[in-house]
């Protein structure tokens, strides 16, 4: 039975208490933040989409919406990198194709929720991290590796990204607003290679603007929230080329905007009923290489509907469930040569049944709807799914068991994924997890039936699903510290204060492995390009974040947290005739990743507090290609965020990304922004 050793990370820092009572403490036991039944959608263990994860036998990181607001960051993908060292390879700026790695795996084979729904392109695989405004973002759990027993979707090699919108709103109306500017410094730069120089650019100062408007309101028995977002990013940032030569991104502007609603009703029998929909709408320039003067013009549109109900008892005390229904339809214009119109319906009902204190049964059924009307495939329709049951088994208050299987398909073949694991309290300040699970993941569309105007690229009907297993095995060690205390002069019983709490460590990581068969990757035959099942690879890797809390009392700084982050990863390719010996990396992929963060808070009056947020974020060499000679240099990202809070209502925000001013490429010959400051306010008025 393999075995790998590890310590499971938990980014969210122990909260040091402030001074007070202690009441905001978070013990070793409390993995979330205080207000986490805000997301259980008025049920104590149910709720789709609103739900966070309780308690998982995978490694999970989890960002919160103080986590968000800190950072200001532009997208998804910035965010990913900056607060969980996620490896995040880019096109370019903001609006520019992304992909997001977790343990080798990329986008395609992670599994993207948004409120516990799949959110990946059934055409593509693919995910618009573009169509997501952090500002309306609760929460964003990362699960890692494959065959997730919480959510049970099909796809997930490399892990889960849920990401939570919705959460019951307070009482009272809030309405918030935010908007802000990002710029570039402006220099002189080359028009073309050896051609004439241009002069600097006063207007990118005032490169991107975001805004960003919301209303919400909570009752006694429902609560609505609705939001807007706009942002224009002309990305005429300066970078070097090749050549060595100076240059000014052209022809990447992006023009997008989107609207989300969403409304909860509470039901009798404390059920609750959610309703929400999502509008998106971008206009694009693509450059057609990553230092090309030429473009294409790409415009997007997407509505997003969705309803989902929950009944925490579902005809008896001991039953509960819950059940979504959504439909997306995605319009895609790319130029006057390609035109996509995809639209899905996706299903899902799952249910939990408590029949004594140390057992749970759960099960569930998702199924996708697929139509795909495309210049590429062609008219097609299709569908997948599939049906699961887990039991998770609790013999002691320390231990858990869970076990799982799944049956997927895609109409045309089928399998069985299962998956094992156990948690198990060892001690207060320590637990251990360990996993083994099979992943699994069908054909996307454009493999199979994708064909290009010009003929050069056809897609293969008759590929076989990607297929693999994978194990970890990881422990934390957590350490909340001790109270310091003294009289409290103004009692005349003697009464003590309690004023601080000494500093808290928390340290974990995690050891895993996973091998994949029959992965997916278009390959030239002749003059034309199919896809073929010739992927075969072999991962390993560590993943090591210590994080210390420390109260301060000095001058009107509150407390300080460092957190480091280290991950190591040997990837092998053995496709054909390949070997171990060959060590042969998979592309985009580092060896090293090694990650730093200092979050530096005070208090300025009250209600006045800010924050300071220094991070840092290396990653090594890198290879563009499966025989590893097209290499990427190492770089590092430096960023600085500082907040500061004016009154009750009002927030001003700095943000210095890419401080050192790191010329790099995240893609192979697709340069990236050079250094950048983003200014901005936020408003927040609350009527109770």
């Amino acid at each position: 039975m393999l075995a790998v050793l590890l310590l499971t990370a938990n980014i969210s820092f122990l909260a040091a208490l402030d001074e007070g009572d202690g009441t905001n403490s978070l013990g070793a036991d409390n993995f979330y933040d205080e207000n986490f039944d805000d997301y259980l959608d008025f049920g104590e263990d149910a709720g789709l989409t609103v739900s966070a994860s309780r308690e998982t036998t995978q490694q999970m990181e989890v960002l919160t919406r103080e986590d968000i607001e800190k950072r200001h960051a532009p997208d998804l993908a910035a965010l990913l990198e900056e607060a969980l060292d996620m490896g995040i390879t880019r096109y370019g700026a903001y609006g520019s194709q992304t992909e997001i790695n977790i343990r080798g795996f990329d986008t395609e084979r992670i599994a993207v929720l948004i409120d516990g729904v799949p959110a990946n392109s059934p055409r593509s695989g693919e995910f618009d991290i573009n169509q997501i405004a952090l500002s309306n973002v609760e929460r964003i759990e990362v699960i890692y590796g494959g065959s997730d027993t919480r959510y049970n979707v099909s796809g997930a090699l490399g892990g889960v990204i849920n990401i939570i919108t919705v959460k019951k709103q307070e009482k009272g109306l809030r309405i918030d607003g935010s908007i802000s500017n990002t710029g570039y410094l402006p220099g002189g730069y080359n028009k073309k290679q050896n051609g004439d120089t241009g002069e600097a650019h006063p207007e990118d100062i005032v490169d991107t603007q975001r805004m960003h408007l919301s209303a919400a309101y909570g009752a006694e028995t429902f609560s609505w929230k609705a939001a807007w977002f706009g942002n224009r990013a002309a990305n005429h940032y300066l970078y070097r080329d090749y050549s060595g030569f100076a240059r000014r991104k052209e022809n990447n502007e992006i023009l997008d905007t989107g609207a989300d609603f969403s409304f909860t009703r509470n039901l009798p029998g404390d059920a609750s009923l959610l309703a929400s929909a999502g509008l998106y709408y971008a206009d694009k320039n693509y450059p057609v290489t990553g230092t090309s003067r030429g473009r294409a013009k790409e415009y997007d549109f997407s509505v997003k509907p969705n309803i989902m109900l929950n009944m925490p008892r579902a005809f008896h005390d001991d039953l509960s469930a819950e059940a979504s229904l959504s439909y997306t339809w995605a319009d895609m214009r790319y130029g006057d040569i390609s035109h996509s119109s995809d639209q899905y319906i996706t299903g899902i009902n799952r249910w939990s049944w408590y029949p004594a204190d140390k057992l749970t049964f759960r099960s569930g059924l998702d199924w996708r709807f697929i139509h795909v009307d495309s210049t590429e495939d062609g008219l097609r329709n299709g569908n997948n799914g599939g049906l699961y049951a887990t039991a998770e088994f609790k013999p002691t208050a320390t231990l858990l068991f869970i076990a799982s299987l799944k049956g997927v398909t895609d109409t045309r073949q089928g399998a069985a994924v299962p998956k094992a694991g156990f948690v198990w309290q060892a001690a207060d300040w320590f637990s251990l997890k360990n996993n083994y699970f099979r992943s699994f993941k069908f054909p996307d569309f454009d493999d199979r039936f994708y064909h290009s105007a010009d003929g050069l690229y056809t897609g293969n009907p008759n590929l076989k699903p990607e297929d693999g297993w994978g194990a970890d095995l990881g422990g934390e060690f957590t350490y909340t510290g001790g109270e310091t205390r003294s009289s409290d002069p103004a009692e005349d019983s003697g009464a003590v204060k309690i004023i601080r709490h000494a500093p808290a460590f928390n340290a974990g990581s995690t050891v895993y492995v996973q091998w994949t068969t029959d992965s997916i990757h278009w390959v030239k035959q002749g003059t034309r390009w199919s896809p073929e099942n010739i992927g075969t690879a072999f991962f390993t890797g560590i993943d090591i974040r210590p994080a210390l809390t420390v109260p301060l009392s000095f001058l009107i700084f509150d407390r300080v947290k460092f957190g480091l982050n280290y991950q190591y990863q040997l990837s092998r390719l053995l496709n054909d005739d390949l070997n171990f010996s060959d060590t042969l990396r998979i592309p985009y992929m580092p060896a090293h990743i090694v990650g730093a963060s200092i979050d530096l808070s005070w208090k300025s009056g009250e209600p006045a507090a800010g924050s300071l947020v220094l991070s840092a974020h290396w990653e090594s060499v890198r290879y563009a290609d499966t025989l590893n000679r097209m290499e990427l240099e190492p770089y590092c990202l430096v960023n600085v965020t500082v907040n500061q809070s004016i009154g009750k209502n009002l927030n001003v925000f700095a943000a210095l990304r890419n401080a050192l001013n790191q010329l790099y490429t995240s893609f192979a010959e697709y340069p990236m922004p050079g250094i950048s400051l983003t200014l901005g306010g936020q408003i927040q008025i609350t009527k109770p």
